[in-house]
């Protein structure tokens, strides 16, 4: 498909405007002490600090329940003690998937439409989402996902078969990803085959780049399997309370609540109707084919559907990828007119609609809301943090990282490093401690009860004499902290 160069550029611009933007959100939400309020925005600073700074460094920290593409890029910045304390590193990773994210879905709309001005459309409603802005300024993993997903999509449709690097990584980054390229695949070797190849030949071509990914799910699994002692890491770490346990159709119901809110009926009719119409087109226009290809970013609400019927608990987070499609949709309804009078009418009802109901910088967006649900407990586990006295002394502290790795990197304002920390990821050392912590720790903190305590709380109930030797010295949002008893 050749595009004129005026049209080539539309991509650039968007790329520029999206960092400046995406910098300037980041500066706002860091000044408003909002940047690392999610506990997992901590998490991931933790998973990829612990790499290097562990009782027990190497490869095997690199974990196997989140992906690890995010990790191993943030790894060695996140070693400096003030990108791991802020997360700067990390942020600036997401800002730059926000600016190219924007880029790719221009260029995706572009490439359906022709049209420079649907692009634009599309674009803004992705960029102008308060809480996509809000997730970028964050060292979340959302952003890269959807960079690498639209990136990806954007190559097949171009032809390119570097389509088949971007999905590796992007499966090497969220589970989300993983549908995306199923679907994505499958639409290719349809566009082949209308084409006016073979099913055969089809399948080959499409093989060719689907071979990518494939091999970095398999990489990642027997990496799992190494870890873990499981291929794959299912619904064991959480407790399943979500309504729609068992329930498709209310799993599926929470989804569509979810997109409505973090954009507004308007958007999410104009999303739907833009990808009904990419549906109809790229089914019915040979010359159109392709168009069925970024409908493939939809299925990135599979995993959140999946997990939802399996009770795990809501998070509108997990809805956020679903605005990358939206946004296609809503630049393909844009600009899939062939009369220019009609298409300018459409472009200016998208852009008047996102106007109306986005406000970029919204502090009641749901994403910022919910971001916050843990910032009350801060100040109050700082207390916790004040009874550890001061690291210097090098006593080791027992913490199950997979409930309270926020509060170790939170600790890291007081001084607190991972190898202060005895954690699951410190393997056979970790499990000597489970069946007798005397010898190894002289601190045990136990999150007691979010989620109903964690794995140190299960094990305090079920085996009493776990805390033998140990009295509690101090707690507080949910945390308790024992000292050894000297002697």
């Amino acid at each position: 498909m050749i595009i004129p160069s005026a049209r080539r550029a539309v991509p650039g611009l968007l790329a520029v405007v999206g960092a400046i933007g995406g910098a300037g959100a980041a500066w706002h939400y860091a000044d408003l002490g909002l940047t690392l309020s999610h506990y997992d925005a901590r998490g991931h600073l933790v998973v990829a600090r612990r790499i290097f700074d562990s009782l027990t460094p190497g490869w095997q920290q690199i974990g196997a329940v989140w992906l690890p593409l995010p990790h191993l890029l943030n790894a060695l910045p996140v070693q400096i003690d003030p990108f791991y304390r802020t997360g700067a590193s990390a942020i600036a990773i997401s800002i730059a998937s926000f600016a190219i994210a924007t880029a790719a879905i221009g260029w995706i709309v572009l490439l359906i439409t022709e049209s420079a001005s649907a692009a634009l459309a599309g674009a803004a409603v992705f960029a102008l989402n308060p809480n996509v802005l809000y997730l970028q300024a964050t060292p979340m993993t959302e952003p890269l996902l959807i960079t690498l997903t639209t990136v990806a999509v954007g190559l097949l449709i171009a032809g390119s078969r570097g389509a088949g690097w971007a999905f590796a990584l992007a499966c090497l980054t969220r589970y989300e990803a993983w549908p995306v390229t199923g679907a994505a695949m499958a639409a290719a070797v349809w566009t082949q085959r209308r084409s006016g190849q073979t099913w055969r030949v089809a399948i080959a071509e499409v093989r060719a780049v689907a071979l990518y990914p494939a091999v970095a799910i398999v990489a990642f699994s027997i990496f799992s399997r190494a870890v873990v002692g499981k291929w794959f890491v299912g619904t064991d770490f959480f407790v399943p309370e979500n309504k729609a346990l068992g329930d498709p159709i209310l799993a599926a119901r929470e989804i569509g609540w979810g997109a409505r809110e973090l954009s507004g009926p308007g958007l999410l009719a104009i999303g739907a109707a833009g990808a009904a119409a990419a549906a109809v087109v790229g089914l019915a226009v040979r010359e159109r084919a392709r168009a069925l290809m970024a409908l493939s970013l939809m299925s990135t609400a599979a995993i959140p559907w999946a997990a939802f019927f399996k009770g795990h608990p809501f998070r509108i987070r997990y809805m956020i990828p679903l605005i990358a499609v939206q946004a296609v949709g809503a630049g393909v309804l844009a600009g899939i007119a062939r009369w220019r009078p009609v298409r300018m009418a459409a472009v200016i009802a998208v852009v008047a609609v996102t106007a109306y109901e986005l406000e970029p910088l919204d502090a009641k967006a749901p994403m910022v809301v919910e971001a916050q649900w843990d910032r009350p407990n801060v100040p109050v586990r700082a207390r916790v943090t004040a009874c550890l006295g001061s690291p210097e002394g090098g006593a080791t502290i027992m913490a199950s990282m997979g409930s309270l790795g926020h509060y170790m990197q939170e600790a890291s304002r007081s001084g607190f490093t991972i190898r202060h920390f005895l954690h699951e990821g410190n393997g056979d050392l970790w499990l000597a401690a489970l069946d007798n912590p005397r010898p190894f720790v002289e601190w045990i903190l136990i999150e007691e009860k979010a989620q109903g305590g964690d794995m140190l709380a299960r094990r305090s109930r079920e085996h009493p004499t776990f805390l033998e030797g140990y009295s509690r010295v101090c707690e507080g949002a949910g945390l308790a902290l024992y000292k050894r008893a000297k002697g």
